[in-house]
């Protein structure tokens, strides 16, 4: 078996992890399943879907969702009116079964499912959960755009685009919330929801599809206020039964949830979803060897050949586990703050791009798991090339030393001399991975440049607040996409999302990047309708971050994952989206090929 063939790799972190697996098991995470039944078609009910993520999550509000963590969680907790489909990043309907448009695209009317009800929570007064309606989404599409401290998902969901919307935030600044809420989103009556839009936008339901998009009920908020951090009233599958931070979240089966699957069968599936919180790889490897958990994502690049190269070998794989592999909608990036001390000079930005080499770091430090980032900010994946967005036309950043010297030079700063004291920071977690890639990019600016950097590890929760807030010069940052789309990462750039006082975060454009022709392509590209047009705009935005050093793209990542082979229906997708819903789980003594 594979697996086995791993132990002698792994057997050196028995020790460590023991104590790890000791404080999951008494805290419930062994490998015992709850009680199992067939459905129609043969699908099984019952059991506990058990994940692992490195890092704690940050903040389970819909409006504050900033985190890849965070949104897995509440993707399986919340529901918005439409969602994407696992297995293609499709727009499928959720709460709204259908919906239609204006002729000129800019009106868009949904109808809301009837019968679905919140999840049961003593912020209703019999501690029962009701019947949304099309109220409950007017109130959440107001709260989105009202400015907050807790609200970062007005800039990449409504600003701009909702008619009033950008008005209403600003007067919410002052207290002077608008007698009606944003005058673009009507309740026309309990089941029907119309939106209207400033433009047409094609990516309209991609925006839908956001998590600052999720509806939840008036009576938690007014309720829970800022502790609706954990605690989660939603419509989706499941609903939070416990969370206990930096150690476990348990999501227990919504008895009540609407859907059901083409056989007639009462969704969700399983009885429980429960995620830990191991900090370590090779210890996360370890309860995947043993049983513990139902999948890992990501292989451990020192680990990676040789799981890969068993699988390759091996006839009887099909007994042990399932490898899925696909390219991913990430780029991972260091990010320089533009209107900081050190990178507010485009020279200096410069130097530092071509003083890298990026396919050294995906050759040796990441095992060739990844694209060496040398396009633009938009990952060189499928889905986008569908579109028309040619990558072989962005000339991004190749090692040049000599390039990158003179730009060092232009800045005042030959072979590195007087150059500030630099701190790159990183945040831990991700396995051995971001501090080998920050070792290496460390000596190959003292190498090639004279330029000393040192490094910084902080938790991922506090590293996000310190770059929101402009804290840090230097920072390791990724960004996931949010929808199958180039504006989701181009909109990182978008000046409009600065905000006008310095000391206020700047949730989505951290490096706080300005220029009025980026802004000037963005825009028209969000405005324009024709899709090969769209993407030429949007590429000439993309090579203007390149010629300006705007950023620093490193590597274009893939998404792996190790899941256990009685694991069904749980496709791997570029964006590493989870819809738990339809997941089912085979008992032991049944049919493991059976599909």
């Amino acid at each position: 078996m594979v697996l086995n063939q791993i132990d002698m790799t792994i057997k050196k972190l028995i020790l460590v992890a023991g104590t790890i697996t000791i404080l999951l098991s008494s805290c419930g995470g062994d490998n015992k399943q709850h009680q199992t039944s067939e459905g129609k078609g043969g699908v099984y009910y019952g059991g506990v879907f058990r994940m692992n993520e490195l890092e704690d999550f940050k903040n389970l509000y819909p409006l504050a969702i900033v985190d890849v963590i965070s949104w897995r969680i509440s993707t399986q907790v919340y529901e918005g009116l439409v969602k994407f489909n696992q297995a293609d990043l499709s727009n499928i309907p959720s709460l709204a079964y259908r919906w239609e448009t204006s002729p000129d695209a800019t009106i868009w009317t949904f109808h809301l499912r009837k019968g679905v009800k919140f999840h049961d929570d003593p912020c209703f007064s019999d501690g029962r959960g009701r019947e949304m309606n099309a109220n409950d989404v007017k109130f959440c599409f107001d709260k989105l755009c009202e400015a907050s401290a807790t609200n970062a998902a007005f800039d990449v969901t409504f600003k701009g685009k909702v008619k009033g919307a950008d008005e209403y935030f600003e007067a919410s600044k002052s207290g002077k919330i608008t007698e009606g809420g944003v005058p673009g989103v009507k309740a026309l009556n309990d089941s029907t929801i119309e939106i209207t839009l400033n433009y047409p936008f094609s990516g309209f339901l991609n925006i839908l599809a956001h998590s600052g998009c999720f509806i939840y009920p008036k009576e938690a908020l007014d309720k829970y206020g800022i502790d609706m951090r954990t605690k989660c009233v939603g419509t989706g599958p499941f609903n939070v039964k416990t969370i206990k931070e930096g150690e476990t979240v348990i999501l227990e089966k919504n008895k009540n949830y609407w859907d059901m699957d083409k056989d007639g069968n009462r969704l969700p599936y399983m009885d429980a979803v429960k995620v830990s919180f191991i900090k370590e790889k090779k210890a996360e490897m370890l309860e995947f060897q043993r049983g513990n958990l139902d999948m890992v994502y990501r292989i451990p690049i020192e680990m990676y050949k040789e799981i890969m190269g068993s699988y390759d070998n091996a006839n009887a794989r099909k007994n042990d586990f399932e490898i899925q592999n696909v390219p991913s909608l990430s780029t991972h990036i260091y990010g320089m703050l533009n209107t900081g001390n050190i990178f507010n000079k485009k020279e200096v930005r410069l130097a530092f791009n071509y003083a890298i080499d990026r396919n050294k770091i995906v050759d040796y430090i990441l095992q060739g798991e990844g694209i060496p980032g040398t396009y633009g900010i938009v990952p060189p994946a499928e889905t986008f090339k569908k579109l028309g967005y040619d990558f072989s036309k962005i000339k991004g950043y190749e090692l040049d030393i000599e390039k990158a010297k003179e730009y060092l030079k232009q800045a005042g700063y030959p072979n590195g001399k007087g150059f500030p004291k630099l701190v790159l920071t990183i945040n831990s977690g991700g396995g051995e991975r971001n501090g080998q890639i920050a070792e290496t990019v460390q000596k190959m600016l003292k190498e090639n440049l004279g330029v000393e950097v040192n490094i910084n590890v902080i938790p991922f929760a506090e590293q996000i607040d310190a770059y929101e807030s402009g804290k840090l010069e230097f920072f390791r940052c990724a960004w996931v996409a949010d929808y199958p789309d180039p504006e989701t990462f181009l909109t990182l750039f978008y000046s409009k999302h600065i905000p006008t006082n310095p000391s206020d975060k700047s949730f989505i454009n951290w490096q706080r990047y300005r220029n009025p022709r980026f802004d000037s392509l963005f825009a028209a590209g969000l405005k324009e309708q024709d899709t090969k047009k769209r993407m030429e705009l949007y590429m000439k935005a993309d090579q203007l971050l390149i010629d300006d050093g705007a950023i620093m793209p490193i590597f274009y990542d893939e998404n792996d994952r190790l899941v256990q082979k009685n694991i069904r229906n749980f496709p791997a997708n570029a964006m590493e989206y989870r819809d738990l819903e339809r997941v089912y789980i085979i008992p032991k003594g049944k049919d493991s090929d059976k599909k």
